[in-house]
């Protein structure tokens, strides 16, 4: 965020102080008078307080798009009047004059730091941002020619809603633009929608929560009904802050909230990560060295019940720092767009040598604060259902999937219940059984159960040498068999949970050996270990056939 000094008026003795007009503003989130070029200058935001204001669409595009870029489509068009509401022709041609813009909606085409995209931007201004007619075919005429074009298309929204003046026909434009923005996803190519302040009613419900990435402006407000509908509809008060942007982001319903002077840049990485490439040209050559394994075999003698203290040992790498260590301009995408955000799992896109991939991992905390954040890295639901929102997103962008597996097991309370756990859990195995991109799945700590079992559907899965990977803990096992969990240790050799019993049993294909247990001191060399076996593992699979990419993963289950 921008800073500046505070700009003081020193009034002349004997006379009452003069404000110019036209160059202070007033924000209506803290109520201090600005300094209008103060204001501009840090992204139309308030710099006491931070709140947005909002913008025309001439300011808009002025942040977003390179300079003379834009060429505008579909201008012109015949708004009908299907109510014959009263005065409202005359008032659409009063607002085009005074407004200067065509509609609530301004479309066209740009480039956003070199990258080619269709870019609509709704305008609160005009009817409250309303959608109309003309606004709905705007839309769906810039999503088509996007389609047609193969090109990204990116929203700003700014709305009330649908345009009560037009009835049902404003209505139907809901789905009118959710039908061509079907076709654009089907032709594999990304839309990304950014919520502005507000964006609300028939809008939400349609193009707005559709996009394949969705922002938000801090703050921004987002819902379908509006509060002060809500708030009479059920007699109760709102709480603070309830269907802002921040609401929005806790409870899973958008990837992230970005400042405006970070839009430009995060909306052209998006583009460049999502551009429709070969995935398997991306790849550098192999450079996997021949015995970088085979040249640290030597272990000593360790027992399975040491294997599994290890595995949840608190300074064990979790999957945030391996993704760091091993991948580059990672961008975390959060929320299952149902219900929640879920901290014990982790997921958004990287590159991997210049290849895009997915990466979704279980995560742990490392403080008592985090482990609350973290649900001690036992996924709810929502948590299985975001992994699988972004594992079928990277199956729609040809992104290969890696992830990392570290979970005691699948939270098991009251309320996990209540949405379904058993669901997602065996939703995840049924849709990554025949994803048509690679897959693999990396044991780095805990594999519990089939909370474990729900993110290694992979084309192989390996585990790293501490790691454990079983049908239910140790102690869960002694208690249900011998009715006694002090014989854990005994459990542990008996239910044969290490990486070594496992790839013997055909459980797994490869063991990422650690020459001491894995730390932060150490989490560099392992990196580079576990990298040379991802890069080998994609040149192996990137080449095969979507068909084939599927069937060899059914053929490794069925064979067990």
């Amino acid at each position: 965020m921008l800073k500046f000094k505070k700009t003081s008026y020193i009034p002349v003795q004997g006379k009452e102080p003069q404000v110019p007009e036209g160059l202070w503003i007033k924000c209506d989130g803290c109520g201090e008078l600005l300094y209008k070029e103060d204001v501009r200058q840090n992204h139309y935001s308030c710099y006491k307080c931070g709140k947005y204001f909002r913008i025309t669409t001439k300011k808009r595009l002025r942040m977003i798009i390179d300079k003379g870029s834009y060429e505008k489509w579909e201008e012109g068009l015949d708004n009908e009047n299907p109510l014959d509401y009263p005065d409202y022709p005359e008032k659409i041609t009063a607002l085009k004059e005074r407004l200067g813009i065509d509609e609530a909606v301004t479309c066209g085409m740009c480039t956003i730091h070199g990258e080619e995209a269709v870019v609509c931007v709704c305008d609160g201004r005009f009817l409250m941002g309303s959608m109309g007619y003309v606004v709905g075919e705007k839309i769906t005429r810039a999503v088509e020619r996007a389609t047609e074009l193969k090109l990204p298309f990116i929203i700003f929204t700014c709305s009330g809603g649908a345009r009560m003046q037009e009835g049902m026909v404003s209505l139907m434009q809901m789905a009118k633009t959710s039908a061509a923005l079907k076709r654009h996803s089907n032709a594999g190519l990304l839309y990304v929608s950014v919520l502005t302040d507000p964006t609300t009613g028939g809008v939400t419900a349609s193009f707005a929560m559709l996009g394949d990435i969705i922002l938000a402006e801090p703050g921004a407000l987002v819902g379908f009904a509006g509060p002060r509908v809500i708030e009479q509809t059920i007699r109760q008060k709102l709480p603070e802050g309830f269907q802002r942007a921040e609401f929005l982001l806790e409870h899973g319903l958008i990837d992230g909230i970005v400042e405006r002077e970070d839009l430009k840049e995060t909306l052209a990485k998006l583009i460049v990560m999502h551009r429709q490439v070969n995935p398997k040209e991306a790849l550098i050559p192999n450079r996997r060295k021949e015995g970088v394994q085979e040249g640290i075999k030597r272990r000593e003698q360790v027992t399975a019940w040491e294997r599994v203290r290890r595995a949840r040992a608190q300074e064990r790498p979790g999957a945030l720092e391996y993704i760091q260590e091993i991948f580059t301009d990672f961008m975390e995408l959060h929320g299952d767009r149902h219900f929640s955000d879920d901290g014990a799992v982790v997921g958004g896109i990287a590159y991997f040598d210049g290849c895009p991939v997915t990466v979704i991992g279980q995560q742990k905390g490392k403080t008592t604060k985090e482990n609350i954040t973290r649900n001690f890295g036992m996924p709810s639901p929502e948590g299985y259902r975001k992994a699988l929102r972004l594992m079928k997103q990277a199956e729609k962008f040809h992104r290969p999937i890696i992830c990392f597996v570290d979970t005691p097991g699948a939270f098991c309370g009251m309320e996990a219940e209540e949405r379904g756990q058993g669901e997602a859990i065996a939703r995840n195995l049924f849709e990554m059984s025949d994803f048509t991109v690679p897959v693999l799945s990396i044991v780095i700590g805990e594999g519990g159960s089939g909370g474990a079992l729900a993110l290694a559907v992979g084309n192989e899965v390996w585990m790293m040498e501490n790691a454990t990977y079983t049908i239910l803990s140790p102690e869960g096992f002694a208690s249900i068999l011998w009715k006694d969990s002090s014989k854990a240790p005994l459990a542990a050799e008996q239910m044969r949970v290490t990486a070594k019993d496992l790839k013997e049993l055909g459980i797994i294909e490869r063991i990422i050996y650690e020459q001491e247990p894995a730390s932060s001191k150490n989490i560099d060399r392992i990196a580079v270990q576990m990298a040379e076996e991802i890069r080998r593992f994609l040149h192996r699979y990137l080449p095969m056939e979507p068909e084939a990419l599927a069937e060899q993963r059914y053929e490794r289950f069925r064979e067990m």
